[in-house]
């Protein structure tokens, strides 16, 4: 999943998007095996499989060395760019402070299916980190939040005044705190709302979770709403259900109408061309 201009899209390997938009009808099976997708564009050495409810969707070896380039690790404290700190809105009672890159925008809050957000201060990486942990032990505010938890409360959130007031009370106290770095700009308060770019608007009551992908499974529902890597379709009985595309990665997806013995094609290696059939109008 990648987002882009507040637009959710599917990545495939190679790098081509398929952009998605709601209302439109989803449909896919997965074929062979789960395999890891390598790291930093690399393949997999040992194209190893990956178990089918992992969301990292990577194996360890890979993901140590994703993980050995990670800001979020603390891994990299000489990173020259202008970083952010913000705080992240998802539902009530429910916001953490992080930091991302200023270049990337909001980019990050997409990715992690923010609803409402603020930026808090920019400057250099390590001012920036420093600050954000000042912020989270003071105002008793997590790093993160489960998938779930967000999931969960998604179809049924206040209106965005309400997501404003709240977010705006605690940059209030996060602002009025000492202990913030000398060299990290304070930046005034603005709230920014993601629930027209999710299209949460009148999303029903979600009636379950896909948790896995099988050799063979087809899923396939209209498309009514994306926030962070979750998408919420409505399957052919009426049910809103939540698909993580976390699971997806590392699957070769075809037409469902396709038959599973005519796909000759690795794992690794889906058929770009599958893309318009796989999202038909």
């Amino acid at each position: 999943m990648r987002w882009s201009g507040g637009v959710p899209g599917l990545r495939w390997e190679g790098g081509r998007v398929s952009r998605l938009s709601y209302g439109q009808r989803l449909a896919f099976r997965a074929v062979g095996s789960r395999l890891c997708p390598g790291a930093r564009g690399n393949p997999c050495p040992l194209a190893a499989t990956v178990p089918a409810r992992a969301t990292g969707g990577q194996c360890p070896e890979c993901a140590r060395l994703d993980r050995a380039h990670s800001v979020a690790a603390d891994t990299i404290a000489d990173d020259p760019r202008p970083y952010r700190v913000y705080l992240a809105w998802f539902g009530p009672g429910m916001t953490k402070v992080g930091i991302t890159a200023e270049e990337r925008g909001d980019a990050r809050l997409l990715e992690q299916g923010a609803v409402a957000f603020c930026w808090l201060g920019r400057g250099p990486l390590m001012a920036a980190r420093r600050t954000e942990e000042v912020l989270r032990h003071a105002l008793k505010v997590p790093d993160r939040i489960p998938y779930d938890r967000k999931r969960a409360v998604r179809h049924d959130l206040p209106a965005p005044d309400a997501r404003r007031r709240e977010i705006e009370e605690l940059y209030g106290r996060a602002t009025a705190l000492a202990g913030w770095t000398e060299t990290l700009e304070r930046l005034e308060f603005r709230a920014y709302d993601h629930g027209e770019a999710f299209g949460l608007d009148g999303l029903p009551p979600l009636t379950g979770t896909v948790t896995e992908l099988v050799d063979g499974g087809v899923v396939a529902g209209r498309l009514l709403a994306a926030a962070g890597p979750d998408l919420h379709l409505l399957d052919s009985e009426g049910r809103c259900l939540a698909l993580d595309t976390r699971l997806v990665r590392g699957w070769a997806l075809v037409n469902p109408g396709t038959e599973t013995a005519s796909v000759t094609v690795p794992v690794r290696s889906v058929d770009l061309d599958f893309q318009e059939s796989l999202f038909p109008s």
